[in-house]
């Protein structure tokens, strides 16, 4: 008998709790600034069992709670220190259709790593590396798990936009019954997951092997097509489809409105991106995508976006790049993560500054850009520090290449076509706690809601949406038929 079991008329002792989570193997930092391979390389099934042991099963489920889409983690974190891989992919699949995704980018320190019971006094478990593990099991070693599907309804949802909430709310739907047609903009689904997210942080045969499993629940995509312009939001709700759910995500990119903004070699993070990742610059000439790079870039912003583009500049060949912040790192909205990886490759940052001006070298080309330092004000009623420019503290920064990461918003397209559709100023649509718009049949979420956030939590919001609208499918309640234009002539005479 061990030490760790009862002895003779004495209790077990308690096995003593590991406060020190197991750290994941990731490429060099010189290796990874010449390729643009996943850097992080994954627990091996022995890493994971050791992370997994760490866990204490809190009655309570703190970790999901935190969780937006509300994922079992308990349950599949106990499968896992049972040894049983496949039945930690059917619990994870009963609450999401991208954990290869949310393994990656999600930002679980703020969310259900935060809320683990063993943050308060060590290192949380790695709930997000573990579900990255089980999700890479099962795409190279198991066999892809399938939900138990309802039978069919007899209704049809179209969800425009097929990044994480459109996906979300397609796979929701189409396992309740019901029939769904996916409509991508784009040449290929997975919206900001594709375009947006470089291939160092998120291997897009990962993305496409989840779309094609929302696919093989019957869902129908249909790409190349573009709502607000193929068809409008009213043509939809005129045919066949009994409920629509908009998720097109927030492309429309954000400037400074400084001069010199418009001068060659100034990007926008959506632009740098979408040719790095979407179109594959990364590897011209193989794909005829060229992308110009200087010699010193700077990327003006603190986000997740802003280190993509800053990381992609490294491995696209330049020099030096700069990371220009107008507050401190302590705002950095960027995860911990990718401000660390960045920093080991190299790249610079410049805190409380801002661009006044770009420079340009007389040919049209950015050749430098004026800063000035940036002090922080006294927290405000919100809690934030506001930063307030220092009066005549300004400086000259010699740059080639300048990208703008200042966020998005949605573009104008469906809300410039669907007039009784409620948008706020900054053209985000307006949603109920449900996901509806004010327009009856429709249901919103993601970027277009929020003007641009986490993967996770437009997961969450489709989530919502997807039960909000299985209710209104499911309630019997007849199909409300819009007017067509022909129809309005008609009653007007």
């Amino acid at each position: 008998m061990t030490e760790e079991k009862e002895t003779k008329g004495a209790p077990a002792k308690k096995q003593k709790i590991n406060l020190n989570r197991v750290e994941m193997p990731k490429q060099s930092e010189h290796e990874r600034r010449h390729n643009f391979d996943e850097v992080a390389l994954g627990y091996t099934w022995e890493l994971a069992k050791e992370e997994a042991s760490r866990c204490i099963q809190c009655k309570k489920r703190p970790c999901q709670q935190g969780c937006p889409v509300n994922i079992d983690i308990p349950d599949f974190i106990a499968a896992l220190q049972r040894e049983d891989i496949e039945e930690a992919a059917r619990v994870l699949k009963r609450k999401t259709s991208l954990p290869g995704v949310c393994g990656r980018v999600c930002p679980q320190e703020l969310q259900c790593e935060d809320a683990c019971t063993l943050n308060k006094k060590g290192a949380p478990v790695a709930i997000g590396r573990l579900e990255r593990f089980i999700a890479d099991w099962e795409r190279t070693q198991g066999t892809p798990t399938m939900p138990e599907m309802a039978p069919s309804s007899g209704k049809k949802v179209a969800v425009v936009g097929s990044g994480p909430s459109g996906l979300t709310v397609a796979s929701d739907l189409a396992i309740l019954g019901h029939r769904v047609v996916l409509f991508e903009a784009l040449h290929v689904a997975g919206g900001v997951l594709m375009y947006g997210i470089p291939q160092f942080r998120l291997p897009k045969e990962i993305v496409q092997r989840e779309v094609q499993y929302v696919q093989s629940l019957g869902v129908d995509l249909r790409l190349n097509t573009v709502i607000g312009i193929n068809y409008s939001l009213d043509e939809l709700l005129r045919s066949d489809y009994d409920a629509v759910y908009l998720a097109p995500g927030a492309g429309l990119p954000k400037f400074l409105g400084v001069p010199g903004e418009n001068l060659n070699m100034v990007y926008s993070a959506n632009e740098f991106l979408t040719r790095t990742n979407l179109m594959k610059a990364y590897r011209y000439p193989e794909y005829a995508t060229p992308i110009k790079m200087g010699k010193k870039v700077a990327v003006i912003g603190g986000g997740n976006v802003a280190m993509d583009a800053a990381r992609c500049a490294v491995r696209l060949g330049a020099q030096e790049v700069y990371v220009i912040y107008r507050r401190t790192r302590a705002e950095m909205p960027a995860r911990l993560e990718e401000v660390e990886n960045a920093e080991e490759e190299g790249i610079q940052f410049h805190f409380l500054c801002n661009p006044t001006a770009f420079l340009s070298d007389g040919r049209n080309n950015v050749a430098a850009m004026e800063l000035i330092r940036m002090k922080l004000t006294e927290p405000d009623e919100s809690g934030r520090r506001r930063p307030v420019p220092i009066p005549g503290s300004q400086y000259i920064l010699d740059v080639d290449t300048v990208v703008v990461s200042l966020g998005t918003s949605p573009n104008p397209l469906i809300p410039s076509t669907t007039p009784d559709l409620n948008v706020t100023r900054w053209g985000t649509v307006v949603i109920d706690d449900r996901g509806r718009t004010s327009k009856a049949r429709v249901w919103a979420g993601g970027d277009i809601v929020s003007g641009g956030a986490t993967v996770i939590s437009a997961m969450g919001e489709g989530r919502i949406a997807a039960a909000s609208m299985h209710e209104y499918l499911s309630s019997g309640q007849k199909k409300i038929i819009l007017p067509s234009p022909a129809q309005d002539a008609d009653k007007s005479e």
